[in-house]
């Protein structure tokens, strides 16, 4: 297959036949299917219009993905403060050592030396002498669910961060900003809770794992058809866990003469599931269509490195929310 050929059947140009209802190719004939184009025949026109959305010419425009832009004087102070606490952190490091200046961090004892040490140096480091000049504006304790909003115990500290004394009075209604509460299931009221309950009570607690160990039940495959109509592809498999789904199941889909698109951004589960499959892994843009186009067309194109054979597999991954 030459690449304008390819290219023709990329962007969904149509198969013709011959007069024996054969593809022509230049190794000779093939069946008569291109998996490029689904048959006419059962296309609505709806279905057309919708179709001609995905259209990869789309794709042609430049892809700009732009931030706001730090300020020069906000990046220098930035810098110069964590140049400050560095070298002072140093300075505290060698009194301490010395016993000039007295360590409030829990450290081992004589015998636990010769074993491997739990944090690196420079961990070790930036939490006694960076992160502790900041500690007091993180792991505060709520005594509130954490929805949207949420209250805070307040507490005080006499010794620069390192140990905290609560006040016995509370901070209400403060926004939270460090939550994977995306759908609200941590509220204790509302629509989310009400559906919680209802769920529990037809089904139970006891499906919290594995499909394959639990047992399989009329809402996942309900779930998975919705997924599926929703991207408008033929079917969808959705699984209870992230990490291990992501790290597991990608060698079970791939292996060796297969190739994997990923992402430049994806995560370290994806990254691994992919590295453990044993596949070709290559890496396009974030989010860029253009870079993933071309490596999908090389791919389809040239084939295999050194034999030139057509990938066994060709997976795109792509993650959902960054």
């Amino acid at each position: 297959m030459t690449e304008s050929s390819a290219t023709k059947l990329l962007n969904g140009d149509a198969c013709r036949r011959t007069l024996n209802g054969k593809n022509a190719s230049k190794n000779g004939y093939v069946k008569n299917h291109c998996p490029f184009q689904q048959p006419q025949k059962y296309r609505r026109s709806g279905e057309k219009k919708q179709n001609a959305a995905h259209n990869p010419s789309l794709y042609k425009k430049p892809f700009m993905e732009s931030f706001e832009e730090t300020p020069l004087l906000v990046a220098v102070l930035t810098y110069m403060g964590y140049g400050i606490l560095t070298v002072f952190g140093y300075l505290r490091d060698f009194l301490r050592h010395w016993n000039i200046e007295k360590c409030h961090v829990a450290r081992e004892r004589d015998e636990q030396k010769d074993f491997v040490p739990l944090y690196q140096d420079f961990e070790n480091f930036y939490t006694r002498n960076l992160y502790m000049r900041i500690r007091d504006n993180w792991n505060r304790p709520i005594c509130s669910v954490p929805g949207a909003r949420m209250d805070l115990v307040e507490r005080v500290t006499h010794n620069y961060n390192w140990t905290f004394d609560h006040t016995g009075k509370v901070v209400k209604d403060v926004i939270n900003m460090g939550s994977y509460n995306y759908l609200g299931f941590a509220e204790s009221t509302g629509t989310c809770a009400d559906a919680a309950i209802e769920a529990t009570q037809i089904y139970g607690v006891g499906v919290g794992s594995a499909r394959c160990e639990m047992g399989n039940l009329d809402i996942h495959e309900e779930l998975e058809e919705l997924v599926a109509r929703f991207l408008g592809v033929e079917a969808s498999m959705a699984f209870g866990m992230g990490f291990a789904t992501n790290s597991m199941n990608i060698p079970a889909l791939t292996g060796k003469g297969c190739l994997i698109l990923s992402d430049e951004l994806n995560h370290a589960s994806l990254v691994l599931g992919a590295r453990l499959s044993g596949s070709t892994i290559r890496v396009f843009k974030h989010n860029n269509m253009q870079s993933l186009e071309k490596l999908l067309r090389d791919a389809i194109v040239h084939g295999q490195p050194r034999t030139h054979r057509p990938w066994k597999k060709i997976l795109i991954v792509v993650e959902g929310i960054y």
